[in-house]
């Protein structure tokens, strides 16, 4: 069978059948009320707990973003990406019990709720949730567009990548919510997993042996380009820019945020955080030592050199196997459907929660109505990956500094849960979000997308530039109230 389209289409067929056939399954869970739809009843196993969160975190960027930065600027890469790992690691294991406590003590459903009833603002809630919209759904966008661009390069059409992808994020979404989610998330996970070390195989046991070459030699040639050390890439400013704002990444993306409350029990909680950090650091070395390889294979003459560094990972699977090229292709597939439906899920609860169920609104189906929110974010998601507008690329890559405000906000609340409600810092709080999000918003403007990303002033990164401003703005929130105390005790 040497029909890549062919190929493709069957193995598709196998991974939505077999997908569709486990959220199905998990309908046997109950929908009852919006904390099942949306954060599963709090009763996940530290299993499926553990897969939703790394098949969540870790997007389309991996196998394709992460082997084309590898390949352009060498190991620092990985330096950049076991920082965010390192960094969310220690979040879960210091802040993440804490908030999952309270979580289920005051039945948080959505982040945008929490911050809200941390704050005791409805205002800071309906902040948060413009600031999801503007960030999180075009950032969905840019993963229909991904999927759609690998459809359309195998002939199989650009809508039909779009169709495809649309419905297989609503479908394995609104059949159980949360649990449709994350049982297909596992699924989808093991598929990422294992299509990245089939992919490593069959360039070390495969494609270099064929071409004459082993892995050390690749190693050796790295080493003599410079690719094993600190590239000219990897300014600090440069690394700052890439870091900052994933470091926080566990306590601003409201996916993420939001399987924090999911777990059934404290043991489930722990065993959840030791193997979602096994499977980042595996999936990690797998896809960093991948980008390597290529570049290795480029400067020895044996591949062509890719100009594009989105364009390394797809020059590689073409040509690869059909079989083994088609496996890969759908990984990454599945890498967008489970960001996708992630997102798209929890954007839904905060306007569920904090819109419509917080306002007393009766007489409606909790489960019809969440649906209906999936659906049209979905459709919403569609519509603007059909119009194949460039902005809507770019914006993803500023999704991760336009969340950036939201840290010293969250982060402060979970470290002083008990003073967050205090007039001060509820306008204190507020004032940040709006202060962080225009500001990016005005550099965006000002400078496009992708230059806000990298561009620096006095040496630091416009993302460290926002962190400090709104850090600042938060913290005062808690100082001011201890001075005055203080002053009056005095």
């Amino acid at each position: 069978m040497s029909d890549p389209l062919l190929v493709f289409s069957l193995m598709l067929v196998t991974y939505v059948s077999l997908g569709s056939i486990i959220a199905y399954l998990s309908r046997r869970y109950g929908i009852k009320s919006s904390k099942d739809y949306f954060v599963s009843g709090y009763r996940l196993g530290w299993f499926l707990a553990s897969m939703t969160y790394a098949a969540t975190t870790y997007s389309a960027f991996m196998m394709v973003g992460l082997v084309g930065l590898t390949y352009f600027s060498g190991v620092g890469a990985l330096g950049f990406e076991l920082a965010y790992l390192l960094a969310t690691v220690v979040m879960l294991a210091l802040l993440g019990p804490t908030v999952w406590a309270m979580a289920r003590e005051r039945g948080w459903v959505s982040p945008s709720e929490m911050l809200s009833d941390l704050y005791g603002s409805r205002a800071v809630g309906y902040v948060v949730v413009c600031i999801y919209l503007v960030a999180m759904i075009p950032y969905v966008t840019a993963q229909m567009v991904g999927v759609a661009t690998i459809f359309e390069s195998l002939g199989a059409g650009y809508e039909v990548g779009i169709i495809v992808m649309s419905v297989l994020t609503l479908v394995w979404t609104v059949l159980a919510g949360m649990w449709s989610v994350a049982t297909t998330d596992a699924y989808q996970g093991i598929w990422m997993l294992s299509a990245a070390a089939a992919l490593i195989l069959s360039l070390l046991y495969g494609v270099m042996p064929s071409s004459g070459t082993t892995a050390s030699q690749v190693m050796s040639v790295l080493s003599e380009k410079g690719f094993l050390g600190i590239t000219s890439f990897w300014t600090l400013p440069t690394f700052l820019a890439y870091t900052i704002p994933w470091i926080f990444f566990a306590a601003t993306n409201p996916q993420v945020v939001v399987r924090l409350y999911v777990h059934k029990d404290m043991e489930s909680y722990k065993k959840s955080v030791i193997l979602f950090s096994a499977y980042g650091f595996l999936y990690t070395i797998i896809v960093v030592y991948v980008g390597l390889l290529v570049r290795g294979l480029t400067e020895l003459g044996l591949f062509e050199f890719v100009s594009k560094q989105d364009s390394v990972t797809p020059t590689l699977i073409s040509r690869l196997h059909p079989v083994l090229a088609s496996f890969i292709y759908i990984s990454i597939l599945a890498a967008a459907v489970s960001t996708a439906n992630s997102i798209i899920l929890t954007v839904a609860s905060s306007f569920f929660r904090d819109f419509i169920e917080k306002r007393g609104v009766s007489g409606v189906s909790v489960f019809k109505l969440s649906n209906t929110i999936v659906a049209l974010l979905t459709i919403a998601s569609a519509y603007l990956a059909h119009l194949r507008l460039g902005f809507v690329v770019d914006l993803s890559v500023l999704t991760s500094v336009l969340l950036l405000p939201l840290a010293p906000v969250t982060v402060a609340a979970w470290l002083a849960p008990h003073e967050s409600r205090g007039r001060v810092q509820r306008g204190a709080a507020l004032l940040s979000l709006l202060i962080g999000a225009f500001t990016a918003f005005g550099f965006a403007l000002s400078l496009g997308p992708r230059k806000t990303f990298l561009t620096s002033y006095y040496g630091l990164p416009v993302s460290a530039l926002i962190l400090i401003i709104t850090s600042i703005t938060t913290l005062t929130g808690y100082v001011i109230p201890k001075l005055m105390k203080s002053k009056t005790m005095n």
